[in-house]
C-alpha cells in the first residue's frame, strides 16, 4: 500500500531537500480605493502591502492587513523628473531639512504598523544624496527598513540606505507597466526565474482587476515550485547579517545635491 508519508521519507533517506528559494511581492498604491484595496488583501499568502500616505482608507485598510498578519509598507511619494502629481506627503527637492522630516513622520504617522518604506515616484529625489540620507536618519530612528523601487537608474537611495545602516534592497521586476494579463504573467516568470538564479526577488505590482486575477491564480503555485513567498522584512533579512539602529550623532547636512566632507553614501 502507498502512502504520501513514504515519499516524505524517502526525501529524508536521501537528504535534506534543496533550500527554498524566496521572493516578495509588494502591492503599491494602496489607500485611496476601498473596493481594490479589499480585493489587494485577499491575495494568498505573505504579500506585503504599501500604502500612500493621507490617503481616505489606508488607515482602514492597513489596519485589516495586520489583523491578517500581513506587512504594511509606506509608499512614500517622491519628486519625479517629468513633473507628475506626487498627492499629499510629497517629498521635494525644494524642501528644507525641517520641512522634509516633518513631513516624513507625518506620513509614516498616518498608516498604523508600518514596517518598512518605498518610493513611490522619485526619479528625480531619488537621484539626491543628501535628500536620501534625511530620508535614511528618519527611517534609522525609526527602526524601519528601505526598499528602492528603482524608478531612475540613477537612484543612489539603496547606496545611501547601507551607507547609514538601513536595511535594505531593491525592486526586481515590476509585474504590470503593462497592465495585461498576458505581460503580467511574463514579468511574474521573470520573477521567479531571476529568483532561482539568486536565491531571492522582488517584485512589484498593483491592485489593478489583470494583476490581482493573474496573482490568485499562481501565488497559491508557488509552493509546488520550490519558492516561498515571504513578507520583505524576513526577506532582507535572509542571508545578511542582522542590522542594527546606528544611534551616534549625525553630522550637519546643508540642503545640497553636491556631497559634502560629512555627507555618508
Amino acid at each position: 500500500m502507498t502512502s504520501t508519508a513514504g515519499l516524505a521519507d524517502n526525501s529524508d533517506r536521501f537528504g535534506s531537500p534543496p533550500s527554498r528559494v524566496k521572493i516578495a511581492l509588494i502591492i503599491d498604491d494602496l489607500g485611496n480605493q476601498l473596493v481594490a484595496g479589499e480585493r489587494a488583501l485577499a491575495l494568498p499568502g505573505a504579500v506585503t502591502y504599501a500604502f500612500l500616505p493621507q490617503t481616505p482608507f489606508a488607515w482602514m485598510l492597513a489596519s485589516k492587513a495586520n489583523r491578517l498578519n500581513k506587512e504594511v509598507m509606506l509608499h512614500q511619494p517622491m519628486e519625479s523628473d517629468n513633473g507628475n502629481r506626487l498627492g499629499n506627503g510629497a517629498l521635494t527637492l525644494s524642501m528644507s531639512r525641517a520641512q522634509f522630516t516633518r513631513t516624513l513622520q507625518q506620513n509614516l504617522a498616518s498608516i498604523p504598523y508600518v514596517a518598512g518604506v518605498n518610493n513611490h515616484m522619485g526619479s528625480l529625489l531619488t537621484r539626491d544624496p543628501t535628500a536620501m540620507r534625511w530620508l535614511m536618519n528618519e527611517l534609522r530612528t525609526a527602526g524601519l527598513y528601505f526598499i528602492d523601487s528603482r524608478t531612475t537608474d540613477a537612484t543612489v537611495a539603496e547606496r545611501v540606505a547601507n551607507a547609514n545602516l538601513i536595511a535594505t534592497s531593491r525592486r526586481h521586476v515590476f509585474l504590470d507597466n503593462t497592465p495585461q494579463e498576458r505581460e503580467i504573467r511574463q514579468q511574474l516568470r521573470q520573477l521567479l526565474k531571476m529568483a532561482h538564479t539568486q536565491g531571492h526577488a522582488i517584485g512589484i505590482a498593483h491592485p489593478y482587476p489583470q494583476t490581482l486575477a493573474v496573482l490568485h491564480q499562481e501565488l497559491p503555485k508557488l509552493n509546488q515550485q520550490g519558492i516561498e513567498l515571504v513578507p520583505v522584512s524576513e526577506l532582507i533579512q535572509s542571508g545578511r547579517p542582522l542590522w542594527h539602529a546606528y544611534s551616534s550623532p549625525s553630522p550637519k547636512d546643508a540642503k545640497s545635491s553636491k556631497q559634502s566632507p560629512s555627507l555618508i553614501y
